[in-house]
């Protein structure tokens, strides 16, 4: 019993010393000493441990620091991969996300219908035997990760509703295990986007987040709380598209009892500013030249985001708010008016801890997102498999 509680112990700490060498992306010995509280002899066997597993090494510290004695920085392995999935309406993502957070090979398909959950596994599993013959070859892929837009069921990772997707109690992942062979694991899209900006993105030394994402199926985001993911009794939590906006712009409202992805909706906007469709990059650029007609419905979903925004974070008092996709290029029309206007219709106090800002991951942050799940479960114990 002793030796099981010891080997617990062990492996629990290399778990621990693995989570900061990813997230950090690189990070001295000296430092992993420092933020575990355990002696520098046992991080070195522990390092050597996952060194020899080909979860990390080792390189030389930076030759111009001369002072103290130099400590080996620990990095995480570019070969041991997750792969990521996005299903959406008008495109399937899939990408190769490497230990430490880094996207390292992706592809963007586009569709013309509606794919089933067992069609998109089936084009996921055609690119990973591509890959695996390929650029992949000699990685050891620990598994595959899917960001879906819709309600995931957070104990058995059921997808109950994506709408847009027309996906109702889909198991997903099992879909996606039966066509790549890989252990699999289902989230929703926003959430998993919050996740990324807070730990590899924009919102990095913040401990109390919310973040935003609108993409072509709506408006959804995520919530961190203390340091803490929150998910809700379900898994349901951060439907912030399926909010009424606030009672003090009813006048601004196009879609009578809409919501708030109703009001504040990619579609329309890429139809004032005569986009058949693009990229947020593209739709940014379009935002910034409105003029008229277009130009008013630009300030009219600007006007109910920031009530939006307002109202949230009057109840959660985050110190940052994160917007990603198309929610971000409104932002970006005139960003510091828009920060103001937020925090004009906030409490003092909790407004005077607030910033805001643009994802930092960019297109990026919901491939990040959906292999942080695989990761996390690779850092939970380190040797197994």
């Amino acid at each position: 019993m002793r030796g099981s509680n010891v080997e617990g112990v062990r492996r629990a700490n290399l778990g621990t010393v693995l989570r900061l060498v990813h997230h950090a992306g690189a990070i001295s010995r000296a430092a992993l000493t420092q933020q575990t509280g355990l002696n520098r002899s046992t991080i070195a066997d522990l390092v050597v441990t996952l060194a020899s597993n080909d979860l990390v090494s080792e390189r030389e510290p930076d030759p111009t620091r001369r002072v103290g004695r130099p400590s080996p920085v620990v990095v995480p392995s570019p070969d041991i991969v997750a792969l990521a999935v996005n299903p959406e309406v008008d495109a399937l993502e899939i990408g190769a996300v490497s230990l430490g957070g880094s996207v390292r090979l992706r592809v963007r398909e586009e569709v013309t219908r509606l794919l089933t959950p067992d069609e998109t596994a089936s084009r996921v599993a055609a690119v990973v035997d591509e890959w695996r013959s390929g650029p992949l070859r000699g990685a050891r892929i620990v598994g595959v990760g899917a960001a879906v837009p819709g309600l995931v069921r957070a104990s058995d990772g059921i997808v109950r509703n994506a709408p847009h997707l027309r996906w109702h109690d889909v198991d997903f992942a099992r879909a996606l295990a039966d066509a790549t062979g890989l252990d699999a694991t289902v989230g929703n899209d926003a959430s998993l986007g919050a996740i990324a900006e807070w730990l590899f993105g924009a919102a990095n030394e913040h401990q109390d987040v919310v973040y935003l994402n609108g993409g072509a199926s709506g408006i959804g985001g995520g919530v961190i709380l203390r340091g803490v993911s929150v998910s809700g009794a379900g898994g349901y939590a951060g439907e912030w598209g399926q909010n009424q906006p606030s009672l003090g712009v009813d006048g601004d409202r196009r879609v009578p009892g809409g919501v708030l992805e109703d009001e504040v909706n990619r579609g329309r906007l890429l139809a004032v500013v005569g986009l058949s469709g693009g990229d947020d990059a593209v739709l940014a650029g379009a935002l910034g030249s409105a003029r008229d007609q277009a130009a008013d419905e630009v300030a009219r979903q600007r006007r109910i985001l920031q009530a939006t925004l307002a109202n949230a974070a009057n109840v959660l008092n985050p110190s940052m708010i994160v917007l990603g996709g198309f929610l971000a290029a409104l932002r970006g029309v005139a960003p510091g008016d828009f920060d103001e206007a937020v925090r004009g219709q906030m409490l003092a106090a909790p407004a005077e801890q607030l910033a805001l800002c643009a994802a930092a991951l960019g297109r990026d942050r919901l491939l990040i997102g959906a292999a942080e799940q695989v990761f996390e479960r690779l850092v939970a114990d380190p040797l197994a498999g």
